[in-house]
């Protein structure tokens, strides 16, 4: 399955590597042919990228599932945080070049407002990347009433966000929402008491990897972190 993002990118490519082979066999020109084959090499690459695997989510109440596949960066403390109204958490995602880029609903709920700010356009695996580039902030409340952030934020490589989500929309855990193209990150912020079950480093797929549970959806003896999120500072 391919993205519809990638679609007229794919085709392009592929239009012009079949021009590309027409004239290299009609002038027998072995430039022509060179750059037939990188062209060729191009549209492999770009249908590979805009690839949209088909994916099972978990259905648990109060679940919270990865909004995108690649490596988690960082797991922040925040003392406060606007939208979710105290102290919250903060897990990075790193999307490299070769990562399926389908962003995905963290949670069940309603999206409350969604804002594009332009930025700078450094390394998306920076942890400043998360306050100056270029992004898109979702902000949602679960079905249960809890306030949650997610962000769609582009690398050096990424100049694209694509999110299909406008304010009002009832969403599911695990549903498509948009991409970022070639290379980004992808950031999730909850409250604090939330359980994250995630860990630095750790490897994570878009709505299959449950990152955790909201407040109340898991029992007090599995609420405090484990021994990875203390290492990571929480």
């Amino acid at each position: 399955m391919i993205a519809r993002e990638g679609l007229h990118l794919i085709l392009i490519a592929l239009a012009t590597t079949g021009i590309l082979i027409v004239l290299a066999a009609r002038f027998d020109s072995r430039s022509l042919f060179v750059i037939s084959l990188v062209f060729g090499l191009l549209t492999l690459f770009t249908t590979f990228f805009f690839r949209d695997p088909p994916r099972a989510c978990p259905d648990d109440p109060g679940i919270l599932v990865s909004p995108a596949d690649g490596r988690i960066v960082a797991i922040d403390s925040l003392p406060d945080h606007p939208w979710v109204g105290g102290p919250a958490i903060k897990v990075s995602i790193f999307l490299s070049v070769f990562d399926v880029h389908i962003n995905r609903v963290p949670a069940t709920g309603t999206v409350d407002a969604v804002d594009y700010n332009a930025g700078e356009f450094i390394a998306a695996y920076h942890d400043k990347a998360s306050d100056v580039n270029e992004q898109t902030e979702i902000r949602m409340t679960s079905s249960d009433g809890h306030r949650i952030v997610c962000k769609q934020i582009a690398g050096v490589i990424a100049r694209r966000i694509v999110c299909h989500l406008t304010a009002g929309d009832e969403v599911g855990a695990g549903d498509r929402f948009g991409l970022i193209r070639f290379g980004s990150r992808t950031d999730l912020i909850v409250p604090a008491d939330s359980r994250i079950d995630v860990t630095m480093g750790q490897t994570v797929k878009g709505c299959q990897t449950v990152m955790g549970y909201l407040p109340g959806h898991f029992t007090q003896a599995d609420s405090g972190p484990s021994e990875e999120h203390r290492d990571a500072g929480l």
